[in-house]
């Protein structure tokens, strides 16, 4: 089972006009902030968190419980002028997890309700037992080459971004997730999702894009390992110690 967060700012979109239109600067900043804490503080329970649309954030929380999300809300109600609310569900692929959490979180009012504050709503949690989150880090190969030094900066970033659109359709289908991690790096709770069938995915959204893409993939109990092992095994493929496009490394074997 894999476990997703909801994390959503409280009546954000209200308070941003409240009295005024605030400056643009602060916002941004407020929430680039926002999200390294979060990041800061999901990582320490060996959780992660992806910045999704800003004001709302996806965390993969495999062993995490209700405390460690109340002390979380709690610490950002310390040192933030808005609150944050979550939602927790858990279920076999990361899609129906997360379908599960917004639910959790809808059920505690609306997103620019000025009476929701810090609801922590919690469908079911993964045990030990039955945790298991897979990750693949996936990347664009020889991106230096082919645009970084080639193209100019904003044709680079709509390629990167188209990519992305079509990575998140294709693994949407199959249940999973991705988002976008930097650079020309993508990340994808992909829970159930065979490596063939990985590969499948990869080729179309090639073909499709007119790039060529290889994943790292991680399997094990928590979503920061999982995460490394990801890492580690799209490094392999980088310094060519596979010829195969995607690489498994299973931390549960």
């Amino acid at each position: 089972m894999i476990q997703i967060t909801l994390i959503q700012i409280d009546n954000y979109g209200p308070w941003t006009v409240t009295p005024g239109p605030r400056f643009e600067p602060d916002l941004q900043t407020l929430q680039s902030r926002l999200y390294g804490d979060l990041e800061r503080e999901f990582g320490s329970h060996d959780a992660i968190v992806f910045f999704n649309r800003f004001d709302n954030l996806i965390a993969v929380s495999n062993g995490m419980d209700y405390e460690d999300h109340k002390r979380i809300q709690e610490s950002i109600r310390n040192r933030y002028p808005i609150t944050i609310s979550m939602g927790v569900g858990c279920a076999e692929t990361a899609y129906e997890a997360q379908e599960i959490a917004t639910k959790m979180i809808q059920q505690g009012g609306g997103a620019q309700s000025s009476e929701r504050c810090e609801i922590l709503n919690i469908d079911s949690l993964a045990d030990e037992d039955d945790s298991l989150v897979q990750i693949a880090h996936i990347d664009i190969n020889d991106i230096t080459n082919t645009l970084t030094d080639v193209e100019n900066a904003y044709d680079t970033s709509i390629k990167v971004y188209n990519v992305l659109y079509e990575l998140m359709l294709e693994l949407r289908n199959e249940n999973a997730l991705c988002f976008f991690i930097g650079g020309d790096n993508y990340m994808a709770p992909s829970n159930n999702i065979s490596m063939d069938k990985l590969r499948e995915v990869l080729k179309k959204v090639d073909e499709k894009t007119n790039v060529k893409l290889k994943a790292g993939v991680g399997m094990a109990k928590t979503p920061g390992r999982a995460a490394d092992l990801a890492d580690i095994g799209l490094e392999d493929i980088r310094a060519n110690k596979t010829s195969d496009s995607v690489l498994l490394l299973n931390d549960l074997e």
